[in-house]
């Protein structure tokens, strides 16, 4: 059996600023995701990028990007990516453990996988761009969430912040669709 590894690719680090380096706001946060999204359609990656902060001090923990087409691998979201990068880069399965703080900030709202994934990941916050009506006009499928997820989540502890750079990470999505790369797990007639 193959060993199982999901890379970021190496351009990434490149456009991630130093590690003490202070993210002054939400608007900062999420250019630094819709910024990831736009380069990762450059490179022939699916457009979504995502970052994990630490609330405490307003760092960079890690950055992710859609890798599914480039890995084969259905479940390597941006939000996935980042949070997978976060818990191995600290060492911990929750990032809530020892009482620290952290965000997810996604250039789109989260899809079913990445909705499921935020409570057992220890997210305290999550920051969205795009909404989810956003990235099914593009024609990806979100799959099936709860109507009042925001609602969910915030029962869970989680706050949730939408519509953060809404346009401008629309613009990536809209971006996408042009270049006629591959939509993925697309919607068609017969998904519901």
């Amino acid at each position: 059996m193959p060993n199982i590894t999901l890379e970021m690719p190496t351009w990434l680090s490149t456009l991630l600023p130093a590690a003490d380096y202070v993210l002054q706001n939400d608007e900062e946060k999420m250019a630094l995701a819709v910024q990831l999204s736009a380069e990762n359609i450059k490179r022939g990656g699916g457009p979504f990028g995502a970052i994990v902060v630490d609330l405490d001090n307003n760092t960079l923990i890690s950055a992710g990007v859609n890798r599914v087409v480039a890995t084969c691998c259905s479940i390597a979201h941006a939000e996935i990516m980042a949070i997978v990068s976060a818990q191995q880069s600290l060492r911990v399965f929750s990032l809530a453990e020892g009482g620290r703080s952290t965000e997810l900030v996604t250039s789109a709202e989260p899809c079913a996988q990445c909705f499921g994934a935020l409570h057992w990941s220890g997210i305290k916050r999550v920051v969205c761009g795009a909404r989810s009506e956003d990235v099914m006009a593009v024609g990806f499928d979100e799959g099936v969430k709860p109507k009042n997820w925001v609602e969910a989540l915030r029962e869970r502890q989680i706050d949730v912040k939408r519509d953060v750079l809404r346009a401008a990470a629309n613009e990536v999505l809209l971006a996408y669709k042009s270049s006629g790369l591959i939509v993925y797990n697309g919607v068609s007639d017969d998904t519901y």
